[in-house]
């Protein structure tokens, strides 16, 4: 997935579900983990660090996305 395409997902779920969207997120990396699916424990992991920024507005995410 492309980083835009991660940072939209994160938007949508942050527009949909508020601070909540966080939440599921994190739960989703401990229910995964716990799975023994870490490729996709990686994933939510990354999308919960975007949605704790947008839903405390560290990142506004109409704006283009820069990972270093």
């Amino acid at each position: 997935m492309r980083t835009g395409d991660l940072c939209q997902l994160a938007a949508e779920l942050a527009y949909e579900h508020g601070a909540d969207a966080v939440d599921y997120a994190r739960r989703a990396v401990v229910t995964l983990e716990c799975e023994g699916e870490d490729e996709r424990a990686q994933f939510w992991y990354a999308l919960s660090i975007l949605l704790d920024d947008i839903v405390t507005y560290g990142v506004d995410p109409d704006r283009p996305l820069v990972i270093h």
